[in-house]
């Protein structure tokens, strides 16, 4: 369906050759002389591709406007609002050149801790505790080198996501004749923002105190990556929570809608929004999949190694909790939360798409209704059904609860082969 129609220029025609079904054109047609057709007629003559109508009602840009900052303080993802209504990307913008400045510095900076840490992992140690902290220690550093793949690379896929959104809230605007709302975004990114800094300092601080090897300075090298793991987590999160927002916003206006005026005319259109925002949760996944699959593959191989040094020093010394096998457990659990999180949040956003409008259409008395509003309900629950709302990364993997279960049986199977590797080792020296 996404490659010959758009979900927003869907004619009777075009219905008929999705669906093969032939439209009351008649019914339909009388339909639209309602008060409420009319109203929603004269909003659609605002033109999508005028940035000013755009930026008029583009409520979601002006509550996560903050994140977009925080992003491009971080040279992480250099994209800016370069025209009214639009959010662009050049590798010759103003950003741009920031995050290339700003990558080079925080490079030499991860090189010289870098270095020690090769250093220590070749040469230094011959100890297995310090083995395992120098693996953790570099590969918490390889987020750094992998920005120029996983975050300017797909810029211009991301605005594209973000641009979805404008569109999308002035078309809910022209059916509903009110902006979207997103309580307390706003806020909300302000704290997380915090909370994430906050986070990344008390993390590296504990992994300083409890783990040897790791210098006080060294946390210079790794305060941005640190903060930048976070926020990625945080971005998703909130991606995730507007679009909750907006599909219950969808889902009571549509309810309040049938209640008075549940006609085909009505009911036509919020089918083509909520295939509309069905499409910003696949474009959210698909803007976002280096970025994401490179952070699914992080958390796991940090809780891989670190619960490996946990367990071998359970074998080798027993369970006494020192402040090495500490290290180790807030490491894994820090990571494993933060992997929660993603896979929750996503889980969250594409139940509440479907479920709420689902139960609206069911709850609709066909004996009340004509046959051209049948015909509608008929196919805006075929619709549902042929376009799931899923947070897809490209098709590799689907974003769910189920991602969670998938990650920690392949992470119990690592961990199994290493760990009879290491009792066997203990076998042969005693």
């Amino acid at each position: 369906m996404n490659g010959k129609h758009s979900f927003r220029q869907l004619d009777i025609k075009d219905l008929e050759d999705l669906y093969g079904e032939q439209l009351d054109i008649k019914s339909m047609a009388n339909m639209r002389g309602s008060p409420r057709a009319r109203d929603i007629a004269k909003r659609f003559k605002l033109d999508e591709n005028d940035g000013r109508n755009i930026d008029d009602h583009d409520q979601f840009y002006r509550d996560h406007k903050l994140l977009l900052i925080l992003f491009k303080w971080m040279g992480v993802m250099p994209v800016e609002r370069g025209e009214i209504g639009k959010i662009t990307f050049s590798w010759t913008s103003k950003p741009m050149l920031y995050a290339y400045g700003f990558y080079v510095i925080t490079t030499i900076v991860v090189l010289l801790v870098g270095y020690e840490r090769v250093d220590i992992l070749l040469n230094k140690s011959r100890k297995f505790d310090e083995y395992i902290y120098a693996i953790i220690f570099i590969v918490f550093l390889v987020p750094h080198f992998v920005v120029p793949f996983v975050g300017w690379s797909v810029a211009h896929q991301v605005c594209d996501y973000k641009n979805s959104w404008g569109r999308f809230q002035l078309n809910y605007y022209k059916i509903t004749g009110r902006d979207l709302e997103f309580p307390y975004l706003s806020t909300l990114i302000g704290t997380i923002s915090l909370g994430c800094l906050f986070l990344a300092v008390s993390f590296l601080l504990s992994l300083s105190t409890l783990l040897d090897g790791f210098a006080l300075y060294h946390t210079i090298g790794y305060l941005h990556i640190i903060t930048m793991i976070n926020m990625n987590c945080a971005l998703w999160y909130i991606n995730c929570r507007a679009i909750g927002n907006a599909s219950t916003g969808v889902a009571e206006s549509f309810k309040k809608d049938i209640h008075s005026y549940c006609v085909a005319y009505i009911i036509k259109h919020y089918r083509v929004l909520w295939l509309e925002l069905s499409e910003i949760l696949q474009k959210l996944g698909n803007a976002y999949t280096r970025t994401y699959s490179s952070y699914c593959l992080l958390m796991m191989t940090n809780i891989i190694i670190s619960v490996y040094g946990f367990t071998s020093e359970v074998v080798d010394h027993g369970v006494k909790f020192t402040f090495k096998e500490m290290g180790l457990l807030v490491d894994a659990i820090y990571c494993f939360t933060l992997l929660y999180i993603f896979c929750d949040c996503s889980h969250q956003a594409s139940a509440n798409i479907a479920e709420r409008v689902q139960w609206a259409l069911m709850e609709i008395n066909l004996n009340q209704v004509d046959h051209a509003t049948i015909k509608e309900i008929q196919m805006f629950l075929k619709a549902i059904h042929l376009n799931p709302p899923k947070v897809s990364l490209r098709g590799y993997t689907v974003v769910s609860r189920e991602l969670v279960t998938a990650m920690i049986s392949t992470i119990a199977i690592y961990l199994i082969v290493l760990l009879q590797f290491k009792i066997s080792l203990v076998n042969m020296r005693g």
